[in-house]
């Protein structure tokens, strides 16, 4: 490929991750009509829900979580904005995350020498991924590795990181909605002054 069309792509594939970035999580952001610690709570729980080992449950715990709060607005939150932050561990992320969070729970249960090698946690997770096994045996799969094998280390190991991720997630939203609206409210301003002043 010439150094003209790898720079066409590099540049489209850009251009592509922006426009995801932009129109899955910062216009919800931007056009949400409640105060800013709306956002700031649904940005924070698809955070944690994908620092969890909870994959493939994140939809349903988001959504019995929304319900459960709609009756406690100090509580309630953007769920359109939480489902798309648990778009942080998705099916190119969730392995290395899983990982991570594995060996922080072995180093927590202070299993210091006996966590496996990433090759082996990517053996196992591309065992559950066979196409040969029926869905019985991926379900027995799946409650072998979550319950017996890595499910509670997991879990475990999931308290810092899903705690440090989802209070950066609502510190980083609240401030950047709290700084939009200033400057949108000043904008505003300007342009009725100058209206005022002709």
């Amino acid at each position: 490929m010439s150094a003209a069309k790898h720079r066409h792509h590099s540049s489209r594939g850009r251009s592509g991750f922006y426009r995801l970035l932009r129109y899955r999580f910062m216009l919800p952001l931007l056009r949400s009509h409640h105060p800013p610690e709306f956002a700031a709570r649904g940005t924070a729980l698809g955070l944690i829900l994908a620092f969890t080992p909870t994959i493939g449950l994140h939809t349903i715990i988001a959504g019995a979580l929304w319900a459960v709060t709609v009756r406690a607005p100090k509580l309630h939150f953007s769920l359109i904005l939480a489902l798309a932050w648990t778009w942080a561990s998705n099916p190119l992320t969730a392995l290395p995350i899983y990982y991570l969070l594995y060996v922080t729970g072995q180093l927590m249960f202070g299993h210091w020498g006996h966590f496996s090698g990433y090759a082996d946690f990517a053996l196992l997770a591309r065992d559950l991924h066979d196409g040969n096994h029926t869905l019985l045996q991926d379900i027995e799969l799946l409650t072998k590795i979550l319950l017996e094998d890595w499910g509670l280390t997991m879990l475990v190991g999931s308290i810092p990181w899903a705690a440090l991720v989802g209070g950066l997630g609502y510190w980083g939203s609240l401030k950047f909605v709290e700084a939009y609206r200033r400057e949108k409210a000043a904008r505003r301003a300007r342009v009725v002054n100058k209206l005022a002043a002709h």
